[in-house]
């Protein structure tokens, strides 16, 4: 069943101590309301059927002697003109003859004088004639009277004989009942919401201590290195289901806790082991390069097929040595190792590597742009320059020929460094080549991801899916971000560093 809709705007409760708060004060509410009317209902019926049973006491006499007309005694005697014995005071009298009233009266306070003269309209006529005569009481609305609780009977000259008592007494109990239920019950609603909102937040303590444990644990660097969790959640009754839900968080902690130490020292040791592979290789690798290029330098006659081979063996030792380089280099990275710390002139280092570039890729159309003022940032001037050359090869490598290749170089923040001081050196490589695959982009930074269908068409080989890896590792040692957005016909690599301040 849904709801209407002016009750979907109302504001819900969001919190579990909010809902149980309001779950509670509208139970009570809903007890107190059906608590409320059961006490109007009893005691207005109570009421009433008192009423009822002084009407049959008090019988006819009254309005019998109503058929008599003249001056009306005021003694308590009473007599033929209008018998106001045993009549409480606002008791009403009429006599009716074929449904039209002739007589009619009604005892005043004080003196008990009985009133003549009470003005009744049609309305008022049709209603005391539609009184069944069943000696039973009937509620009745007179204009002039308000609600009058009545008796119809049959009179000796087959008239029927009316009397009755006002509502007003009854109802004005009534009203303030009511008046003092609605204080009480208010005034128990307000303390039990306050009361129960305590309650239920002391209650709740151990919850809010495992939520807040969790947040913190969200907001853990879990991707990698070493992770150390917060202290586990305080221990709560475990009979109850909060201390159920504690315990269980705790155990998983501890169990997440375990897998992340694995997970580490299996890194460690991959770490390890990649350092001590690229170390190691670097010499039976330099020294296979060294011999074919010794051969490749002998005098003598050499066949054309050995002398391909050599070279092939020259050429791609030398390719194996630059990709141990820069394992070696993410092996460092890696264990934290602090690179260089100096004033680097990014201005000058993009000229050079956009230069470098378009003497390696003549056939692609390299586009400068740089700022007016020198940009000097804080770092390692030769792990920058690689970042530049990675970059710009892996725009020249993985697009066709002719594609545009823009290199741009700006500065973000306050020209004076802003309230802390901070300025960033942005530097973007663009694209308008065929863009780097979707399936890639999520893990492009990672190590050794490659494209299954590379960008450019017709390029041959390929690296081992390194350059990228090791840009963002250097970016990142120098406190910076490295990003990429990339849409057939535009790819952009993005690179973020912190701008040296002036001591100046």
């Amino acid at each position: 069943m849904r709801l209407p809709r002016r009750l979907r705007r109302l504001p819900r409760p969001r919190t579990l101590r909010a809902r149980l708060t309001v779950g509670l004060v509208v139970l009570l509410a809903v007890s107190c309301a059906a608590v409320g009317l059961a006490a109007v209902v009893g005691l207005s019926g109570y009421l009433t059927q008192r009423l009822d049973e002084q009407l049959v006491q008090v019988g006819t006499r009254f309005p019998a002697s109503l058929e008599h007309s003249g001056r009306l005694p005021n003694d308590h005697d009473g007599d033929e003109h209008g018998d106001t014995r045993r009549q409480a005071t606002g008791t009403f009298g009429a006599r009716l003859v074929n449904g039209t009233v002739t007589n009619k009266g009604l005892v005043r306070s004080g003196n008990l004088a009985v009133e003549l003269n009470v003005d009744l309209t049609d309305a008022d006529q049709r209603r005391l004639a539609a009184v069944p005569v069943d000696g039973r009481a009937h509620t009745v609305r007179l204009s002039s009277l308000d609600d009058y609780r009545v008796v119809a009977s049959r009179g000796l000259d087959r008239d029927v004989l009316i009397v009755g008592l006002p509502l007003e007494p009854v109802e004005a109990i009534v009203h303030r009942l009511e008046l003092v239920a609605a204080i009480v019950f208010g005034l128990a609603l307000a303390v039990a919401g306050v009361t129960g909102a305590l309650w239920v937040r002391w209650s709740l303590r151990p919850l809010s201590r495992v939520a807040a444990t969790a947040t913190r644990v969200s907001e853990l660097p879990l991707a990698s290195g070493e992770v150390a969790l917060p202290p586990r959640a305080p221990e709560a009754d475990p009979r109850g289901e909060v201390g159920r839900v504690a315990a269980a968080f705790n155990r998983m902690l501890g169990h997440v806790e375990d897998a992340l130490t694995k997970r580490h020292a299996s890194e460690e040791r991959l770490r390890t082991f990649a350092a001590d592979a690229s170390h190691e290789l670097r010499t039976p690798v330099a020294s296979v390069r060294g011999h074919a290029e010794l051969a490749l330098l002998h005098p003598g006659p050499v066949p054309p097929e050995v002398t391909r081979a050599l070279e092939r063996i020259a050429a791609e030792s030398s390719r194996m040595g630059e990709m141990v380089d820069d394992l070696l280099l993410l092996a460092r990275l890696d264990a934290g190792r602090p690179l260089e710390r100096r004033p680097v002139d990014l201005t000058h280092l993009v000229l050079d590597a956009v230069t470098d570039a378009s003497a390696a890729g003549p056939d692609h159309r390299w586009t400068l742009e740089l700022p007016e003022e020198p940009v000097t940032v804080t770092g390692d001037a030769h792990r920058l320059q690689q970042v530049l050359a990675n970059l710009l090869a892996n725009a020249r490598l993985h697009t066709p020929v002719g594609t545009k290749v823009t290199v741009s170089l700006d500065t973000e923040g306050d020209t004076e460094g802003g309230a802390d001081g901070s300025r960033t050196a942005t530097l973007k490589v663009h694209d308008d080549g065929p863009g780097v695959p979707e399936d890639v982009r999520p893990g492009v930074f990672e190590r050794f991801t490659r494209a299954e269908h590379r960008r450019r068409t017709d390029a041959s080989g390929g690296g081992a899916g390194l350059g990228l890896s090791i840009v963002a590792a250097v970016v990142e040692a120098h406190g910076g971000s490295v990003g990429l957005e990339s849409r057939p016909g535009a790819t952009t690599f993005s690179v973020r560093l912190p701008v040296a301040l002036s001591t100046g």
